[in-house]
């Protein structure tokens, strides 16, 4: 081969190493074999972890993009291994796990042919992921990486799948240098902030008498562990926790006080139906959090902090939303506080 050029599976590998890629969860099958081929070349830069079964290999790569930081890679082949993916992908989707799972598939001939192990996986994943994307030339793998990365990581995280034709893993490019992504005109990872809609909860928030903060894992995923104390310091707001947001807040801080939801404790799940103020941040109102929507927070003013607007208004329905990152809306809320303690209401 041309010293100037590299297989498209090498170079799936190449940009893996410019992502910052150690470590690759992965099982092996005819259509992807040429990508573990290559693979074995990089076996001193890149940890492969063989796994028993492709849902493992997805639910391993969201352990380690949880504990890491970093986005967690799952490497599959064709049809079975990539169906088998679902599961761990939509999970990833619905806690907001960034990964990206990789996988094989038949030669782009045989497309549309039901050829051995062909499986639609770009249709199948599409509704349970942030974008699915199938690449049939090799020259298109570095900037389909470079953007699944970009999208997988940033704004509310979550998964993204890449479907590579075995053509395009066998075939030639040009070396060069790989580009990484942070703009794509048609995605938008964070909301545009509006000062009307912050003003509006703080207003609310300042006229409480029972307010109550239920914390999500958006503010751990927006790194605004800080910001938050700030902002229930400030208030003398108590703050309850999902199972995904219980790290935002010590354990032991005197406003933490507890988690919520049909395996949390019977406090806040009480004083929700009993505050004046309902303030959800970065959390999604899940219905193992709710139960029956009919009867929850039925006295309460909601105010939603989120990053994704398609969460507003989805569950329940808001009296005031903040659309952006934690991290950038819950200071500039916390300016517009009046300082108070609520002291009497803490102590219920």
């Amino acid at each position: 081969m041309d010293k100037n050029k590299i297989t498209g599976s090498e170079a799936l590998i190449q940009s893996l190493l410019s992502e910052g890629v150690d470590t690759i969860f992965g099982y092996p099958g005819g259509a992807i074999m040429p990508v573990f081929d290559s693979l074995y070349h990089y076996k001193d830069k890149i940890n492969h972890i063989l796994v028993r079964h492709e849902q493992g290999a997805t639910h391993a790569a969201q352990g380690f993009a949880r504990t890491s930081g970093k986005v967690g890679v799952a490497l599959v082949t064709s049809g079975p291994g990539a169906t088998n993916t679902v599961t761990g992908i939509a999970d990833a989707m619905i806690d907001s796990t960034p990964i990206v799972v990789i996988s094989g598939q038949v030669a782009s001939s045989l497309l549309g042919s039901d050829a051995f192990q062909e499986a639609d996986v770009v249709g199948i994943t599409q509704p349970v992921c942030k974008w699915a994307y199938q690449i049939r030339r090799a020259e298109d793998i570095p900037s389909a990486v470079a953007r699944a990365f970009y999208i997988a990581s940033t704004g509310r995280p979550g998964p993204v799948v890449l479907d590579i034709t075995k053509d395009a893993q066998f075939g030639q490019m040009d070396k060069s240098e790989y580009k990484k992504v942070d703009f794509i005109r048609s995605y938008q990872p964070k909301p545009e902030v509006k000062l009307s809609e912050m003003e509006v909860a703080a207003q609310i928030i300042n006229s409480a008498k029972k307010p109550l903060a239920l914390v999500g894992q958006g503010v751990i995923l927006g790194g605004a562990e800080k910001e938050l104390l700030a902002f229930l310091e400030k208030a003398g707001i108590p703050a309850a926790s999902t199972v995904l947001g219980l790290s935002a807040i010590p354990s032991d801080h005197p406003l933490q006080i507890g988690m919520l939801g049909m395996h949390g404790n019977v406090g806040p799940n009480q004083k929700t139906n009993e505050c004046d103020v309902l303030i959800g941040i970065g959390m999604r109102f899940d219905d193992r959090v709710t139960g029956d929507l009919k009867t929850y927070a039925k006295q309460a003013k909601v105010i939603h902090f989120d990053i994704d607007k398609a969460e507003i208004n989805k569950n329940v329905s808001v009296t005031a939303r903040v659309l952006g990152d934690v991290k950038d809306t819950l200071p500039k809320v916390t300016e517009l506080l009046t300082p108070a303690t609520h002291s009497e209401w803490l102590g219920e």
